[in-house]
C-alpha cells in the first residue's frame, strides 16, 4: 500500500471514531451527558498544612441535595476525586458531579454551568483526519496548501471569536477597576518537588495561601501563585489582597501588573492573528 493509502486509512479511521462519537453526544450518551450537576455549599474550610503539596487543594466539608431523592449528603474533598479547591470560605458555593443515580460516587468542581456535549474528543479526532488531508494535499500539490489548509480555519476562527473577546478583556480590565482592597496575611506555603526521569533535574513549585476578610464578612482562604516576593520565605507576612466583591475567588495583589498583563496578552494574540490571516491569504493567492 502506497502513502497515499496509508493517508486515506488515517483519515477514515479518525473521521470512522469522530462519527461515532458524534452519534454518542447525539445519543445522550457521553459521560458529561450521564452526569448529574448540583450545587453544593461549602460548611466548613481547613486551613492548609504548611509545607504540604498545592495539588491537594484546600479541604472543606460540602453539603448537597440529590433531587432525585431529596436525600442530604455532607462530603469532604480530602484526598477525594474532583476539581482542586484553590478559594474556600464558609457558604461558598460549588458544583458537585456525578453519575445519575450514584450521589456516593461524586466529585467537586469550581465551574457550576452545566457540563457540554461532549463534543471536545470527537472534534479533535476529527481534526486529526483533516490534518492528514492537508498534509497529503500539501506533498501532492505544494506548500501553499499546508498555509491554506492550517491557516486558514484557524484565521477563520479568530476573527469570528474576535468580537467576544474584545468584550471579555473589557470586562476583565472593568472588573480590574471595581476590585476591593482588604489586609490579608500568608498563612502557609505549600511546596512540591518533581524529578525528571530523564536528566534527573529537580524543580520547586511553591505556592503561598493567604487568608483574609471581605468587605461584607466572609473568611476566605486562597491559594495565590503570584505577586508576592521570595514565596518560600512569605508565611506570616502581611500582603494586600485585591478581590472581586462578586466573586472572592478572583483575587490578586498586584492590581497593575495584572492591566499590563492583559494588554500585553492583547497585543500578542492580535499579531498572532494578522500573521496567521496573512499566511491563509498567501496561501490562496499562490494556489
Amino acid at each position: 500500500m502506497g502513502w497515499h493509502g496509508y493517508v486515506a486509512l488515517w483519515c477514515g479511521v479518525f473521521g470512522a471514531v469522530a462519527l461515532a462519537g458524534y452519534g454518542r453526544a447525539l445519543a445522550g450518551r457521553t459521560r458529561a451527558q450521564r452526569e448529574v450537576l448540583v450545587k453544593g455549599r461549602i460548611e466548613r474550610v481547613g486551613e492548609p498544612r504548611h509545607g504540604s503539596s498545592p495539588s491537594d487543594g484546600i479541604a472543606v466539608v460540602v453539603s448537597f441535595q440529590d433531587p432525585a431523592t431529596g436525600e442530604e449528603f455532607t462530603v469532604t474533598n480530602d484526598g477525594g476525586p474532583g476539581d482542586r479547591i484553590s478559594a474556600a470560605w464558609v457558604g461558598r458555593e460549588i458544583g458537585v458531579r456525578y453519575p445519575r443515580g450514584r450521589p456516593h460516587a461524586f466529585r467537586l468542581t469550581n465551574d457550576l454551568s452545566e457540563a457540554g456535549r461532549g463534543l471536545g474528543g470527537p472534534t479533535f479526532v476529527l481534526f486529526l483526519g483533516y490534518a492528514g488531508a492537508v498534509v497529503a494535499a500539501a506533498v501532492d500539490r505544494g506548500w501553499p496548501w499546508a498555509l491554506l489548509g492550517f491557516c486558514g480555519p484557524w484565521a477563520l476562527s479568530g476573527l469570528y471569536h474576535l468580537p467576544g473577546n474584545v468584550r471579555d478583556r473589557n470586562r476583565r480590565l472593568d472588573a480590574l477597576d471595581a476590585m476591593a482592597a482588604v489586609p490579608g496575611r500568608v498563612v502557609a506555603v505549600l511546596e512540591s518537588v518533581t524529578v525528571d526521569p530523564d536528566d534527573g533535574h529537580t524543580s520547586t513549585r511553591v505556592v503561598p495561601v493567604v487568608a483574609f476578610t471581605t468587605l461584607d464578612g466572609k473568611e476566605v482562604t486562597a491559594y495565590c501563585e503570584s505577586g508576592i516576593r521570595d514565596p518560600a520565605g512569605s508565611r506570616g507576612r502581611d500582603v494586600t489582597v485585591h478581590y472581586s466583591p462578586d466573586d472572592p475567588a478572583v483575587l490578586l495583589l498586584d492590581v497593575e501588573a495584572e492591566r499590563r498583563s492583559w494588554k500585553r496578552d492583547s497585543v500578542t494574540n492580535a499579531v498572532g492573528l494578522l500573521v496567521v490571516t496573512a499566511a491563509a491569504v498567501a496561501g490562496a493567492v499562490t494556489l
